[in-house]
């Protein structure tokens, strides 16, 4: 294994990998916005080369490579405003083309037959939340650099439907500005992307051939008072104990990867739950500075204790059924774990339950200081064939490791290992033998937490 130190905080974030230069380019938000880039020619060898300094184009969110063009996702210096993507000559490290997205480009990725760039643009609100730009996804013709920006205003006639299978639709705004995309998954065949709306617990399917978006799945929630999905909520009961509460989880995906088996299209994600915290509105609070409706939690001052529920962080958007002061259900963002859906309809087909939090604990992984808010904290997630097998590798922010699965049965995936990693693993990259710098397949872990990247050959997986 080799690592690469960038920097503290922020350091290393996305990182993006062209085989043509044999070269990884890698957000550093450490200071100054700049991409790193660093030569793998002579891997195991890494020679830090000098970075893309961005200037005033803005901070950079997300970088994306394919055949010798880098794609660098920035939001604008006023985040609400329109963003950009500028395009790089992997090589000569240029600039080719800047065209204009939608505010907040939060990832960007291009398809697998490189036509197309794709970005997830975010839409945040300003502080104050006076200002909520609506959430879209921009669609880039790599041949002319004309741009397609799609939002979402045509499914506000769906709200109530969607919301009623889990979708969260909450704030001071309507419904095109609720929406706020993260990251984006295209199929092999490059004709289909899915967007994961965090926020929202939703994803969104895109039609990129005919430029529209096609779908939304509401993701629904996972019920905690079930021995396979305990959970630790209390980061002050002095121990480490899963257990079964009466809490439920919106999954609330970051990342979000395709893959297929046996013909069949699935998608992974990463469920990392994100709260909406701004001046102007603040979504989760304490249970214990929360009121339960006595007749649903007979036994809510049990609950409302430190050692229980009480340091739990529940959103206040969700949960009181009847417009009184009191909570008649309890929710919280994330649910702790990955899952894989049918990339047709939206439909579960598998979740890790607590395997994730339970094999950190064995490992002496756990962060109990993040019990009481999203645990373990999967974020990172990206799956390549193996050994003509589908792998796929989970980052969990709080674990600082990678779980390892076998996906091959989409419904029963195997574990087969857990990587410890830098602290807080940001982004996963897994590069394909035939265009490693060394023909074997290297999974690159950047970690936000350290500002390292750490790179894995298949002897340590």
């Amino acid at each position: 294994m080799a690592q690469v130190d960038l920097g503290n905080v922020g350091a290393s974030e996305i990182s993006a990998y062209d085989w043509r230069s044999r070269r990884l380019f890698v957000v550093n938000n450490d200071g100054a916005s700049r991409i790193e880039v660093l030569d793998l020619s002579a891997f195991p060898v890494v020679n830090r080369l000098p970075s893309i300094n961005l200037g005033t184009l803005g901070a950079a969110n997300s970088v994306a490579a394919h055949d010798g063009l880098l794609a660098v996702a920035l939001e604008a210096p006023t985040k609400t405003d329109n963003g950009q993507v500028v395009f790089y000559d992997a090589e000569r490290l240029t600039i080719t083309r800047q065209v204009t997205v939608g505010p907040l480009p939060d990832m960007v990725t291009f398809s697998p037959d490189g036509r197309l760039a794709i970005t997830a643009n975010e839409g945040e609100p300003n502080d104050a939340y006076t200002i909520d730009p609506a959430g879209s996804v921009s669609i880039i013709n790599v041949a002319d650099f004309t741009v397609t920006t799609l939002d979402f205003a045509g499914f506000a006639n769906q709200q109530t439907e969607l919301v009623r299978n889990g979708f969260k639709v909450f704030g001071p705004t309507g419904f095109a500005q609720n929406i706020e995309p993260e990251y984006v998954a295209v199929s092999d065949d490059s004709n289909t992307a899915w967007v994961t709306l965090q926020e929202n617990n939703g994803i969104a399917r895109v039609d990129l051939t005919a430029r529209r978006i096609t779908g939304l799945f509401a993701l629904g929630t996972k019920d905690f008072n079930q021995t396979a999905n305990a959970i630790d909520p209390s980061d002050r009961d002095s121990r480490i104990a899963l257990a079964t509460w009466p809490v439920r989880g919106h999954y609330q995906p970051d990342a979000i990867a395709f893959f297929t088996t046996n013909n069949q299209p699935y998608l992974i994600t990463a469920n990392e739950g994100d709260a909406r915290e701004y001046a102007g509105y603040t979504e989760n609070r304490r249970l214990s500075a929360l009121t339960l409706d006595p007749a649903r939690f007979p036994n809510a001052a049990t609950l409302r204790a430190d050692a229980s529920l009480g340091r739990l962080n529940v959103s206040t958007a969700v949960g009181n059924t009847d417009a009184d002061p009191e909570l008649e259900e309890i929710y919280v963002v994330g649910s702790r774990s990955f899952s894989i859906w049918d990339a047709a309809n939206g439909n579960l087909v598998y979740d890790c339950g607590r395997q994730l939090e339970e094999r950190a604990i064995a490992a002496n992984l756990y962060d109990d200081a993040r019990s009481d808010d999203k645990g373990v904290e999967p974020e990172a997630v990206t799956v390549a064939r193996i050994n003509n097998r589908p792998i796929a590798f989970v980052g969990m922010e709080r674990a600082d490791a990678v779980a390892v699965y076998d996906v091959s049965n989409p419904t029963a995936p195997t574990l087969l290992q857990m990587l410890p990693s830098g602290d807080a693993p940001e982004g996963a990259l897994l590069v394909r033998a035939t265009q490693s710098p060394n023909q074997k397949s290297l999974l690159i872990i950047s970690s936000e937490g350290d500002g390292t990247v750490r790179f894995y050959q298949p002897d340590n997986l």
